[in-house]
């Protein structure tokens, strides 16, 4: 750009025809140049698109007009806030106003469970380098401003000091302050911009600390495993389940007993402000009722306590404040902390439960008036549960669903209060109705991949393969995929719906516009979305068959099977089980 802007220079000085070549080789260049830069950057954006989504977005928002990451937003008094200063105390006077003070606990909690074994070798040098080299080099420092660039480029170095750390706040219980302190980072949710309550705080804590919680959960959850300490109801933060799992269980018995022409009732349970809520002693007693060793209950009491957050606004920072209850949301040990707290929510009750950490629903087949009075029953122990262990509801977004042409639709309380009637809701990201149709859900994921599609369209300069393929796959099609074997459509108009969205993206690539769709899903190494649904059902129950016999073979170490003549010998090898 120098050199062009000399050549030009030059030209306006004698005005020759020589000048005038060296400008416009000179601009050729300089356009040469800069579309070579573009082409380079758009690479490694989608190079990285996978792992690194973020670069993706910060690239296509630079493009646009200039937005602020949180709007002006209103106070009490109804003034119209504009000053970062005063949009994070504003913010951080909103998210301390949900902490909850704690009663004292009750006789019939002081009972601990200390005869389990606990695993002794979990914290070792070679993990902690392990953990290190694992470090997400993406994610932002904490208030203590290490970088975790920092921590994965020396793992090496200083893998041995930070594990004479580690150990010794295990050991001691204490943890260190800046452990204990977090950066909260407001995310709008949605509804109206200028509310406070708007917005979800995300902590962001000290990178260090992160890999010590890291191996701490890895130990806690191998305890977990052991004793199936965690029900088979909770979805949530758990190994080999998630959404989809959650989704197929529950709606498998819901969509049976339409089939047989029985009435189900449906309710969805929401709890307020949930992860920031829960009260520190009544999760101590609980971590300890189930066995969990001294040091580790010790650790996570000092962990939670006296910890202080700041809301952070364009690097504009609020006062500190006191956190008094809740488990930071952004933390590494938090998901399975309030997993363990929420745990024994469906003891005692009838009705078929799901859990997905807070997101919790009932179901119960409805023949008979005992049918309801149980369910209502149900729901007045969760309201005993909910007001024992100090967890709010938030009764507004408590709905009831009713399933089946014969259903009555009978009115259920929750806590003194009529809870609302609904034929839609989302669960979990999906759309679900009355009828379990999928044509909503179907039409909204082509919706979202279709912005996304969008925004690479308009954003994005190059329309080579190499750059616009990676990005399709890791940003558009997963909003088409997403939990889709529980919502695959059947209707031709659905099926349509989500390919047209994958025809766009392939069209977009430079050198497809002139072949047909098939022949460029050959080109492109792609299938249509028809065939991978049908791949991943095939997958999917063949990793449910493996699934088994790995079990039968672990489990019972068979070596044969008797018969009433005799016993023939297998020869059991895993990698024959396809």
């Amino acid at each position: 750009m120098k050199n062009k802007k000399k050549a030009f220079n030059a030209f306006k000085f004698d005005k020759s025809e020589a000048s005038y070549k060296a400008y416009r080789a000179a601009n050729k260049a300089c356009k040469n140049a800069i579309r070579w830069v573009k082409l380079e950057n758009e690479k490694e954006i989608a190079k990285e698109s996978k792992t690194n989504p973020k670069r993706f977005f910060r690239y296509i928002n630079s493009k646009k007009p200039k937005s602020e990451n949180v709007g002006s937003l209103k106070s009490e008094s109804g003034l119209l806030l504009t000053e970062d200063q005063d949009k994070a105390e504003i913010l951080n006077d909103y998210f301390s106003s949900v902490f909850i003070k704690e009663k004292p606990i009750t006789g019939d909690m002081q009972f601990i469970n200390k005869n389990l074994l606990i695993q002794s070798d979990w914290l070792t040098q070679d993990k902690v380098l392990q953990k290190l080299n694992n470090v997400n080099m993406n994610k932002a420092p904490g208030p203590d401003g290490i970088h975790p660039r920092v921590l994965r480029e020396l793992c090496v170095e200083i893998c041995k000091p930070l594990f004479l750390i580690f150990q010794d706040s295990f050991l001691s219980g204490i943890v260190p302050e800046d452990w204990r302190k977090a950066d909260v980072v407001p995310i709008f949710k949605k509804d109206l911009i200028f509310v406070p309550g708007n917005y979800r705080p995300v902590s962001s804590t000290s990178v260090a600390g992160k890999v010590f919680e890291g191996l701490l959960r890895d130990n806690i959850q191998e305890f977990i495993g052991r004793y199936n300490v965690i029900g088979k109801n909770q979805h949530g933060f758990m190994k080999h389940r998630s959404c989809q799992t959650n989704l197929i269980t529950f709606y498998e018995e819901v969509s049976r007993s339409i089939d047989q022409g029985v009435a189900v009732d449906v309710i969805y349970l929401d709890f307020a402000k949930a992860f920031d809520t829960v009260p520190h002693k009544r999760l101590l007693f609980k971590l300890r009722k189930i066995g969990l060793d001294e040091n580790t209950c010790s650790w996570i009491e000092n962990w939670l306590k006296d910890r202080v957050q700041r809301v952070v606004i364009n690097g504009t920072f609020s006062r500190w404040t006191p956190v008094i209850s809740g488990v930071p949301q952004g933390s590494v040990i938090g998901p399975i902390l309030f997993n363990l707290f929420i745990n024994d929510l469906e003891i005692g009750i009838e009705s078929h439960v799901s859990v997905f950490a807070d997101d919790t629903k009932l179901g119960k087949v409805i023949q008979c008036e005992q049918d309801v009075t149980s369910l209502q029953g149900d729901l007045d122990k969760l309201g005993d549960w909910a007001l024992k262990w100090q967890m709010r509801l938030n009764l507004d977004k408590c709905k009831v669903m009713h399933f089946g042409v014969k259903n009555t639709q009978v009115t259920y309380t929750l806590n003194g209060t009529e809870l609302g009637k609904s034929k839609q809701e989302k669960d979990l990201g999906i759309i679900i109705d009355f009828k379990l149709s999928n044509n909503v859900q179907c039409q909204t994921a082509a919706a979202k991949a279709s912005k996304v599609l969008a925004c690479i369209k308009r954003g994005v300069h190059s329309r080579d393969e190499i750059i616009i393929l990676p990005l399709y796959k890791s940003m558009v099609r997963p909003h088409l995929e997403y939990a889709v074997q529980f919502w695959a459509p059947v209707l031709k108009k659905d099926i349509i719906a989500l390919e047209k969205v994958q025809r766009r993206a392939t069209k977009l690539i430079r050198g497809m516009e002139g072949l047909s769709y098939e022949e460029r899903l050959t080109s492109l190494n792609l299938f249509s979305l028809e065939k991978r649904r049908l791949r991943g059902d095939l997958i999917t129950l063949y990793k449910y068959i493996r699934a088994i016999i790995n079990h039968c073979l672990i489990t019972y170490s068979l070596t044969g099977l008797y018969t009433g003549q005799g016993v023939i010998h297998l020869d059991w090898k895993k990698e024959n089980l396809a």
